[in-house]
């Protein structure tokens, strides 16, 4: 096991040293096991800090896998152990001996794992969707990626654990824009789980949408309407109103693809809006040192419609 003063000081540095990776393509994952022969990956920046196992304080009616409740600075939260979570611990197996706290979707958790390894950067080209994976976690994994030594790494789809573990987020009431049916929006996110509530929030305000499952390949499919537009003497913005994108994704980022579409006159006018849930100061940052036109954290249904609502307006009046 590593040294947790080490893992610390990794996850808890200069977080404007880490704000310089966006637009660069790359992340850094703090890298755990889970009993398994399996190495498995989280993005740093959810993480806040990485300790042994505490005492945990079990509490009645609590969802499969999550073992109880710790005192954290003067803030309960529950533990997970992911283990059990994903589906990949025996009954009776140790429940892990270290503890990741982490802090995604304005939610904060523990993660029980069996050890903490260490700290790795990641070009996110170097990243994949899990397409092959024969894992029974398989539906908790977001993308794959390889180690120096030929070594696979699972990155966890945190989206996935929180809706399994807790239930899905609830899109409520949201009233439809007024006289924008001619408005689309186009959004990509590498989650299942986050193209399903995004839909519902766009269907909700009553506004056509096309998606794309990671940066590359959104990349890829809006130069490619840009370049028809061109062709046929029209604007892009006659099919595109707005694109929402998320930060982490496989083969190309958020922070790179926004950074490509603000770079192209083609798509000017065209507000972007970046959906993530690195919800901390420093991600808003890393959003705004790339041109995004405003930053929504995951997931709140309201929040987003509110976010783009105005956006929308304003593109179907242009």
């Amino acid at each position: 096991m590593m040294n947790m003063d080490r893992v610390n000081y990794g996850v808890l540095e200069s977080v404007d040293a880490r704000t310089k990776l966006a637009g660069s393509n790359r992340m850094e994952i703090l890298l755990f096991s889970l009993g398994t022969q399996e190495i498995f990956g989280i993005n740093v920046f959810k993480v806040r800090e990485v300790s042994r196992t505490p005492f945990i304080t079990k509490a009645p009616n609590m969802p499969v896998g999550v073992e109880g409740l710790i005192s954290l600075r003067g803030n309960v939260i529950p533990v997970l152990a992911l283990a059990r979570v994903m589906g990949i611990s025996e009954p009776g197996d140790p429940l892990g001996e270290s503890m990741m706290v982490t802090e995604y979707s304005k939610r904060t958790l523990g993660f029980l794992v069996h050890e903490v390894d260490r700290i790795i950067r990641v070009e996110w080209d170097k990243v994949r969707a899990p397409d092959n994976v024969t894992s029974g976690s398989h539906h908790f994994i977001t993308a794959i990626t390889e180690l120096g030594d030929g070594k696979l790494v699972s990155i966890l789809d945190v989206e996935t654990i929180l809706a399994s573990t807790f239930g899905e987020a609830v899109v409520g009431q949201i009233h439809p824009l007024e006289g924008c049916s001619d408005v689309n929006v186009f959004f990509v996110d590498d989650s299942a789980v986050a193209r399903k509530k995004i839909a519902e929030t766009l269907d909700k305000l009553g506004v056509r949408h096309k998606h794309a499952l990671n940066g590359l390949e959104a990349w890829t499919r809006l130069e490619g309407m840009a370049t028809h537009a061109q062709q046929r003497g029209m604007s892009l913005r006659d099919e595109v109103s707005l694109i929402l994108v998320d930060a982490e994704m496989p083969e190309m980022d958020g922070y790179v693809l926004t950074r490509n579409i603000k770079a192209d006159a083609r798509f000017e006018g065209i507000p972007v809006v970046m959906h993530s849930s690195l919800s901390s100061e420093a991600n808003r940052a890393m959003g705004k040192s790339v041109g995004v036109d405003a930053y929504v954290a995951k997931f709140d249904a309201d929040v987003l419609a509110e976010t783009l609502r105005p956006l929308l307006m304003r593109a179907n009046r242009d």
